[in-house]
């Protein structure tokens, strides 16, 4: 799993929708964060004299979570969201802050993400799998609420070995016809298209490049999504589609990894009799 560049030393402001998210998920959340930095501000927000948020209780209590009380002053109407957005402003100008992390599968959300990366701001995005594609394109780095923690193996059809369909792969601006959790043609392309672009003359790419563009290209991928954890054996596993070299660094453990695209090679033919 890649992380945001630069990400350990930010500091990163939480701000949760209670409205989106169920209170069983926050440990979780909060573990992910601190892949990508320090949560030095933790903020939910909804209405707290709603039972419909009554679990949130001991968990605000155990990880110290400030709780943000917003009212229904409308039925229909969420003013939630608002309120997140006027804090994250101003926080924006105020606070010592190098990022946000929006929790909430709303697609109300997108604008603030969009201004706030637009301030030089790291944006994370933490939801659920039916979040909007626009929420999701305009955050640095999107995660599935579904693949943290305990729900890594809820996630729908995930599976130990990526499954692709061996079919040809469409004509460039084919529509993808089917969605599905295995890896589509469309998405083969777009990883060797990212190989294709920071590979040296030889064809080689280092996989931190390769993860770094990939990131920006398609915030919400992810190796768990398949059933790995790192991007390492999530490539080995596709080894139809392309070469892994592993380089050990002299006079110690690490290893550098290196992907290349295998050629598709056709059978020589044989010279025609006389």
């Amino acid at each position: 799993m890649e992380t945001i560049k630069g990400a350990l030393d930010l500091n990163i402001a939480v701000l949760i929708d209670a409205d989106n998210v169920s209170s069983s998920k926050i440990e979780g959340i909060l573990d992910e964060v601190k892949r990508h930095g320090t949560p030095s501000i933790k903020r939910i927000y909804g209405d707290w004299t709603s039972a419909y948020v009554a679990g949130w209780k001991a968990p605000l209590l155990t990880h110290a979570i400030t709780p943000i009380q917003q009212y229904s002053y409308t039925t229909g109407k969420n003013s939630t969201d608002s309120a997140l957005i006027i804090d994250a402003m101003d926080m924006l100008h105020t606070q010592k802050v190098d990022g946000f992390c929006i929790v909430s599968s709303d697609s109300d959300f997108t604008r603030l993400a969009i201004r706030l990366r637009e301030s030089g701001k790291v944006v994370l995005g933490i939801g659920q799998k039916k979040t909007p594609k626009p929420f999701i394109a305009a955050c640095d780095k999107f995660i599935y609420i579904e693949i943290l923690g305990d729900d890594r193996n809820e996630v729908n059809a995930v599976i130990t070995e990526p499954q692709v369909k061996d079919r040809e792969l469409p004509e460039k601006g084919a529509d993808k016809q089917n969605e599905t959790e295995s890896i589509s043609n469309n998405f083969i392309r777009l990883l060797k298209n990212t190989i294709n672009d920071v590979a040296d003359e030889s064809g080689w790419a280092s996989l931190a490049e390769i993860g770094a563009l990939l990131n920006k290209r398609k915030p919400d991928f992810d190796p768990r999504i398949y059933g790995f954890m790192k991007l390492t054996p999530f490539f080995k596993s596709l080894d139809k589609y392309f070469e892994i070299e592993e380089k050990n660094v002299e006079n110690s453990k690490i290893k550098h990894v290196y992907i290349k695209n295998k050629e598709n090679k056709r059978p020589i033919r044989g010279k025609a009799k006389k």
